[in-house]
């Protein structure tokens, strides 16, 4: 039983390796933003203002996730799968110039699963 709130594919995994040989250290957030949709945003560590209402969600490829407080509240019962597809996302990402984009799919937790999790929080 994988209760990780954050997951990545292989394909994913795969491209945050690149990414880091290119650019060091990374991190991302979940956008919920107009422009961007509700796309995760891959960004080198510390390039982007963290901020008190941001949440951890847990680590991709050794990179720490975060996501807004008030989109966790939506999405807190499911987990995030982060997974790479052909297309270009937004310009912020870094993943931008490869033709490829980060997308975030999801599941929800089964019943046992969040007991799970909530039990440890």
């Amino acid at each position: 039983m994988d209760t990780r709130k954050v997951i990545a594919t292989d394909q994913a995994l795969a491209l945050i390796e690149k990414l880091k040989a290119e650019h060091g250290q990374l991190m991302f957030h979940q956008s919920g933003g107009c422009c961007d949709g509700s796309a995760p945003m891959c960004y080198p560590a510390g390039e982007f203002q963290i901020g008190q209402q941001d949440v951890l969600l847990g680590e991709i490829g050794g990179c720490p996730f975060y996501i807004g407080a008030g989109q966790y509240e939506y999405w807190k019962h499911t987990q995030l799968i982060i997974d790479v597809v052909p297309g270009r996302g937004s310009g912020f990402s870094l993943e931008g110039p490869h033709g490829v984009r980060f997308l975030t799919r999801s599941r929800c937790f089964t019943d046992e699963e969040w007991k799970a999790i909530s039990a440890n929080h």
